[in-house]
């Protein structure tokens, strides 16, 4: 209902599940059926979101009802924040002022990339001076802002992403997500496949991409929400015409990142001893296993004259990796 635009990747009811909008009594019914599930769980913060499609761009009285829903929660301290997505080119100051009204306190922008010729190509209506002028404006009110952003579109090159995440960085968004573009079909992308005209990145590519863009947002202190497309019913290896879709791909990327890592820590160390262990947190430690023990498969291969082992430390910090001799102990 809030997105007219017909993005070439976007079959919305496939992605969302939903085919109808929920009225206010929908919202209020969502809300408690959820919040009983989260207490007791530790949770530092219980949002209202409102995903799925452009918030801003439904009906100003039906943003209104549905807000109304979750101020009442948020002013009754049943929960914490508000946070609604939406895209770049529907953010102006009334649009702000309204969401300031309802207390909402997180703006994602779908961006999905900051160079001109991918918009394009991806017929998204809007150019990335857009969401330049959209982060600012958000910022300006005080909404904490999220940029989306997307890896392998049409006419996308790996320097062209690497570009939008430095750009990105520039914005100092407070969180991130970023989303490898996963072909469904009903979708243009589909047709476009088919006939030859767009060719997506295999599973490798996608990896390697979202990894340097990781690495630059992170770098930058950005909280990087999520990484590649939830799994739902809908949302599947089955339902991917292309095989790239992935539903561990942020223990992908984070295990090829903790495999650089880690080979720096070996060629640093020098393998004149021959047996080592390496060490994170336990938060840590599937990405320096890597999915399904990939990285340890990986060092058991390339360096078979040396034995490793892999042992946590709460003392370090998130994605932080350790080497030591197991002989000399250093």
């Amino acid at each position: 209902m809030g997105c007219p635009h017909n993005c070439v990747f976007c079959n919305q009811d496939t992605i969302t599940a939903k085919t109808a909008p929920g009225s206010a009594d929908t919202v209020r019914e969502i809300i408690e059926e959820r919040l009983p599930a989260l207490k007791g769980r530790g949770l530092d913060t219980v949002e209202i979101a409102f995903f799925g499609g452009s918030f801003t761009g439904i009906p100003l009285d039906w943003q209104k009802k549905y807000l109304a829903v979750a101020k009442e929660y948020k002013d009754n301290n049943r929960v914490d924040k508000i946070h609604i997505s939406t895209r770049p080119d529907y953010i102006n100051i009334p649009v702000l002022e309204n969401l300031k009204k309802f207390g909402v306190d997180i703006i994602e922008l779908g961006a999905q990339s900051f160079d001109d010729e991918v918009l394009s190509l991806s017929e998204r209506g809007h150019d990335a001076s857009d969401i330049e002028t959209a982060s600012s404006l958000i910022t300006s009110y005080g909404f904490s802002l999220g940029i989306q952003l997307m890896i392998g579109l049409p006419g996308d090159t790996k320097e062209k992403a690497i570009t939008s995440a430095k750009k990105t960085v520039l914005l100092k968004p407070d969180i991130a997500r970023l989303y490898p573009t996963v072909v469904f079909e009903g979708t243009r992308l589909a047709e476009m496949k088919k006939e030859g005209s767009y060719c997506p990145l295999n599973e490798n590519q996608a990896v390697e991409i979202t990894k340097e863009m990781y690495k630059i947002l992170d770098a930058a202190g950005i909280n990087i929400i999520r990484v590649g497309l939830k799994s739902t019913d809908l949302v599947n290896p089955e339902n991917d015409l292309c095989g790239n879709y992935h539903p561990a791909f942020r223990q992908l990327v984070e295990g090829a990142i903790a495999r650089e890592k880690m080979e720096e820590l070996i060629w640093a160390h020098g393998k004149k001893e021959k047996s080592f262990c390496f060490t994170c947190n336990k938060k840590s430690f599937s990405g320096m296993i890597g999915h399904k023990g990939c990285n340890r498969d990986y060092f058991e291969k390339k360096y078979p004259s040396l034995t490793f082992m892999y042992t946590a430390d709460e003392m370090l910090p998130d994605r932080t990796y350790k080497l030591k001799s197991l002989l000399s102990g250093k």
